[in-house]
């Protein structure tokens, strides 16, 4: 441990120049009484590391040296992935060990390739949440990510939509999806593979036992198939809408991406009056009578009759709320 956190010290000052015994304190999550006595131990091994007093000054190592300790260990170099995700690499419990991976990293480049990375991190990041959602609770993430990484299986305990509401799985984890700011375990459990909230598992053990991986499994392209496959089953329903070409358009921001999609493609030509017949794809009239009250008066639905009739009848409670006659002596 000790020795990784001298290498740390090492290789920032030689990639960020000279720094404070704070700065390296903040950096290595340790006190400043610890970089003391690293310092002196560096200084000690014949590392020409040292000191400029006063307000301005902070420990650097002597002009010119270099030291080739940039080797990544096997964890590092499994986290490059997660390279401009520190977040997410932090959620699954990997966070300083990136941070390790992309000082080495960066150590290890020429003085041009290094000032070129440099101003990749200052002028790209990547949010992946969606807007105005805020952060899932997921604290059963770093014990899922501990079954993937050492392929062992899983027992879970999960919440789902249906009855039984809490069923208890045994699974065999192949991988960790982060899916628009949620966390998805991908695993096989009876006998079929399938993707798993991981904010819904409400407790999770790793077991003794080796995970099966099936050969040849891709995760990617299982996500892919999966997400595809997931959409197509969630709508069972459609509804024939006439709107305006600017509740058409306002679809695409107000509206999930497959609903959206459909409504847009299905859409024929306005007729006089900018109003346009589609096909907008749901997944029960309850649903659908939410998603559909956000266009307002801009559209009117005309199928299914029970769709039709409950909107109607929100909008006669809306009429008698908002245009109710005040009482008079």
């Amino acid at each position: 441990m000790r020795a990784g956190r001298l290498v740390s010290l090492l290789l920032l000052l030689q990639t960020r120049g000279r720094m404070t015994a704070r700065e390296l304190a903040d950096e290595l999550e340790v006190s400043v009484r610890t970089v003391y006595r690293d310092v002196e131990s560096l200084g000690s091994a014949g590392v020409p590391i040292y000191a400029d007093r006063g307000p301005a000054g902070g420990y650097q190592l002597l002009d010119g040296y270099r030291t080739r300790l940039t080797g990544l260990t096997e964890d590092e170099a499994g986290t490059l992935f997660l390279a401009g995700m520190p977040g997410p690499a932090a959620e699954l419990g990997l966070g300083s060990v990136l941070a390790a991976a992309e000082l080495k990293l960066r150590a290890s480049l020429p003085g041009e390739l290094g000032d070129r990375a440099d101003q990749v991190r200052e002028r790209f990041h990547l949010d992946a949440p969606g807007w105005f959602r805020g952060d899932e609770p997921t604290p059963h993430l770093s014990t899922v990510a501990g079954a993937v990484w050492g392929a062992r299986m899983l027992e879970v305990r999960y919440r789902r939509w249906k009855a039984p509401r809490e069923v208890t799985r045994t699974l065999h984890p192949l991988g960790v999806v982060l899916k628009a700011g949620r966390w998805y375990l991908v695993a096989t459990g009876r006998e079929r593979t399938t993707a798993y909230r991981v904010a819904s598992i409400l407790d999770a053990v790793v077991l003794d036992e080796p995970a099966v991986r099936p050969a040849g499994f891709d995760l990617a392209a299982y996500w892919q198939e999966w997400t595809q496959r997931y959409e197509r089953s969630v709508y069972t329903m459609t509804a024939t809408v006439r709107m305006t070409t600017t509740a058409l358009e306002l679809m695409a921001f107000v509206f999930p991406p497959e609903m959206a999609r459909v409504a847009r493609e299905s859409a024929e030509p306005p007729d006089a009056d900018g109003r346009l017949v589609t096909t907008v794809p749901i997944e029960s009239i309850k649903h659908g009578h939410i998603e559909l009250l956000k266009l307002g008066a801009d559209a009117e639905v005309l199928s299914p009759p029970e769709l039709r009739d409950r909107l109607a009848e929100t909008a006669r409670g809306l009429a008698a709320t908002y245009l109710a006659v005040p009482a008079t002596d």
